[in-house]
C-alpha cells in the first residue's frame, strides 16, 4: 500500500514535468515505517496514529491539517480508515494551490494579476524560496498562464526563465514552446529564432515549431513565415487548426485578404476542420473591407457546423463591424448573443462587451455589466476598472467616472497611474483642464506617481486658453519628471510660446531656470538664448555678462 501512495504522490506532484522537483524538494515516502511495515495488521486507530504524524511532517499544509484534526475527533466513532485519510489528503492535494488560508500569503497572490504590473518577479521567486517556503510547479503555471492572460508578457517570461534556471523541472516541449512564445512577444522574432535553434531535436516538436511560426507572423514576416511552414511540412507534422489559423492572420495582416479564403479552402480540402478562430479570422477578412454581406455569409456558415460552439468573441468582432458601419440595431442584436454565451467569471469578456456598448452609446448596459462583472469575479484587478472609466468618459458622464475612481482608491489594488490617468485625459480632452490638474496635484499630495505627458498635455491645454502662467506651471513639472520617462518630449509650440511670455515679463531668474531645464529633454535653440537675451536687456544688465553666461 505505502509503495501505491509513493507512486501516486510522484505522479501528482509531477504534473507535466519530466522531473517533478519542487524548487524547496520534498522528502519522498520512505519505502518503510520502521517494524511497522505491515500497516494491515494494525488496528484502524493505531494506523491513524501512526501515518497521521508522519504526513503533517512532510505533506500537509494548514488546510490539510485541520481536515485530519476533524477525522481524528471522529475516529473509531465513525470508522473512519487509514485509507480513507489518505485518500482525503490526495483529494485535498490536488487542488490545493488554488485555495488560500484566510490572511496567508501565497506566492499567487503574491505575484498575481493583482500586484504591481512593474514588479521585478526574479527577486519576489528568490525571497519566496529563501524564506522556506515551497514553490510548486503547477502552481508556477498558473502564474504564467493567469500572467499571459492578461497580456502582462514580461513578467510571465521572467517565471518562465526562473523556472528554467532553478531547475523547477526539466522543460517539455510544452514548456519549450511557451518559453518561445513569450520571447518572440517580448524581445521578438530574432530573439525567439535563437532560441529555437538552441534546442535539442528531440524539443523540436509540432509544439515549437508552431511557436516559432506564431512569433514570425506576429510580425508580418511574411517570407519567413511561409518558408517555416514549409519546413514543417517537410517534417511530417500534422498541420492543425492553429497552424492555419496562424497563416490566414498573417495574410489579414498584411492585407491580402483573398489568400485568407484560399487557406480556409485548402484548410478544408486536407480535412481539417476550421475551429472559431479559423470564422473569425474569415469574418475580420470580411469586416475590415466593410462587406457586411460577406461577414454575415460567413457567419450563417458558422452556426451551421457541428463542430463549432458559437462563443461570445465572435459575436463581439461581428458587433464591432455592425457599430463602424453605424447598424446599432444589429450590433445590439449581436451584443446580446454575445453576452448570452459569457462565462460568468471571464473578465475578458466583461471588458470587451463594456466597451462595446459604450460605442453604441448605451450607458445602461456599461454599468449593468460592470456590476455584474464585479457580482461575478468577486475581485476586479486595474485593467477592469480602466475600461470602465474609458468607456464613462466615452460617454461623457463624468459624475460616474469620479464615483469609480474613488471606489477604486478604496480597493485593495496597487496604485497604477494609468487608472486615474484615463479620466485626466478625458478631462483634457473636454477642455476641463482645471480638474486634469486638480487630480494631478491631489496625486502628488498622496505622494502617488505621475508622468510628464499628463503635465505637459494639461499644459497644452492652458496654452489653447491662453493661461500662460498655469502652462508654464505645468511644463515645468512636467520637465522636472521627465527623468521617469526618458521618451517624452514638451510639445514645441508649447515651449516657444512659455520662452516667449518668459522673454517678455520673466525675471532673469526664471527664463534661465526654465532654459537650463530644457537641456534635460531637448537642445538649447536659438529661441531659448533669444528670450534670455531679452530677460537680460530688460532687467539692465550687461550684454556681455549674458555673453558669458
Amino acid at each position: 500500500m505505502v509503495g501505491r501512495v509513493q507512486k501516486k504522490i510522484h505522479s501528482k506532484k509531477q504534473g507535466r514535468c519530466r522531473t517533478g522537483r519542487d524548487a524547496t524538494i520534498d522528502k519522498r515516502l520512505p519505502l518503510k515505517i520502521g517494524k511497522h511495515l505491515r500497516l494491515t495488521e494494525l488496528t484502524k486507530e493505531r494506523r491513524i496514529n501512526l501515518l497521521a504524524p508522519w504526513m503533517l511532517k512532510h505533506y500537509l499544509d494548514s488546510k490539510m491539517i485541520s481536515t485530519l484534526n476533524r477525522l481524528w475527533k471522529m475516529q473509531l466513532s465513525n470508522r473512519v480508515s487509514s485509507e480513507t485519510l489518505i485518500r482525503n489528503h490526495f483529494n485535498i492535494n490536488s487542488r490545493s494551490y488554488y485555495t488560500n488560508t484566510r490572511n496567508k500569503e501565497t506566492l499567487y497572490s503574491k505575484i498575481s494579476p493583482l500586484g504591481n504590473p512593474s514588479l521585478n518577479l526574479a527577486p519576489e521567486l528568490d525571497d519566496w524560496v529563501q524564506k522556506g517556503n515551497k514553490v510548486r510547479f503547477a502552481e508556477l503555471q498558473r502564474i504564467v498562464q493567469d500572467l499571459r492572460k492578461r497580456r502582462r508578457v514580461s513578467q510571465a517570461l521572467e517565471v518562465s526563465e526562473w523556472m528554467s534556471k532553478k531547475g523547477v523541472c526539466t522543460f517539455t516541449p510544452t514548456e519549450h514552446a511557451i518559453q518561445l512564445d513569450l520571447i518572440g512577444k517580448v524581445h521578438g522574432f530574432l530573439a525567439a529564432e535563437s532560441y529555437f535553434n538552441q534546442l535539442s531535436d528531440q524539443d523540436k516538436t509540432d509544439k515549437t515549431y508552431g511557436a516559432l511560426l506564431h512569433s514570425y507572423v506576429r510580425q508580418r514576416q511574411t517570407e519567413k513565415s511561409l518558408s517555416h511552414l514549409q519546413k514543417m511540412k517537410e517534417k511530417g507534422f500534422s498541420l492543425s487548426p492553429l497552424t492555419y489559423n496562424d497563416i490566414m492572420s498573417l495574410y489579414t495582416n498584411v492585407g491580402e485578404y483573398e489568400n485568407v479564403h484560399k487557406t480556409l479552402t485548402v484548410m478544408k480540402k486536407n480535412g481539417v476542420s476550421p475551429d472559431n478562430l479559423s470564422y473569425r479570422i474569415r469574418i475580420n477578412s470580411y469586416g475590415v473591407k466593410s462587406d457586411i454581406k460577406g461577414m454575415e455569409s460567413i457567419l450563417k456558415e458558422m452556426e451551421t457546423q457541428p463542430q463549432i460552439v458559437m462563443d461570445w468573441n465572435t459575436f463581439t468582432v461581428v458587433a464591432n463591424f455592425y457599430i463602424k458601419a453605424d447598424l446599432k440595431d444589429k450590433a445590439n442584436d449581436a451584443l446580446k448573443k454575445a453576452e448570452a454565451r459569457l462565462d460568468n467569471k471571464d473578465g475578458l469578456g466583461y471588458n470587451h462587451l463594456i466597451s462595446l456598448h459604450a460605442r453604441v452609446g448605451n450607458k445602461g448596459g456599461v454599468l449593468r455589466l460592470w456590476n455584474l462583472q464585479k457580482s461575478a469575479c468577486k475581485r476586479c484587478i486595474n485593467k477592469d476598472y480602466i475600461v470602465v472609466l474609458q468607456s464613462l468618459v466615452r460617454l461623457e458622464d463624468f459624475e460616474e467616472a469620479e464615483k469609480l475612481l474613488e471606489e477604486w482608491e478604496l480597493s485593495d489594488n496597487c496604485y497604477d497611474f494609468r487608472v486615474p490617468n484615463v479620466l485626466i485625459i478625458g478631462y483634457s480632452e473636454n477642455g476641463n483642464y482645471e480638474k486634469a490638474k486638480a487630480l494631478l496635484e491631489g496625486l502628488v499630495e498622496k505622494r502617488k506617481s505621475t508622468t510628464p505627458q499628463s503635465w505637459g498635455r494639461v499644459a497644452e491645454g492652458y496654452l489653447k486658453k491662453g493661461e500662460m502662467g498655469k502652462a508654464t506651471s505645468c511644463m515645468k513639472l512636467a520637465i522636472s519628471l521627465h527623468g521617469e520617462s526618458n521618451k517624452w518630449k514638451p510639445n514645441p509650440k508649447v515651449v516657444r510660446s512659455i520662452l516667449s511670455l518668459l522673454g517678455e515679463k520673466g525675471s532673469i531668474k526664471e527664463v534661465d531656470d526654465f532654459v537650463r531645464s530644457l537641456r534635460t529633454v531637448k537642445g538649447v535653440n536659438k529661441e531659448a538664448y533669444y528670450a534670455l537675451m531679452k530677460a537680460y536687456i530688460r532687467g539692465g544688465k550687461e550684454w556681455v555678462e549674458f555673453l558669458m553666461r
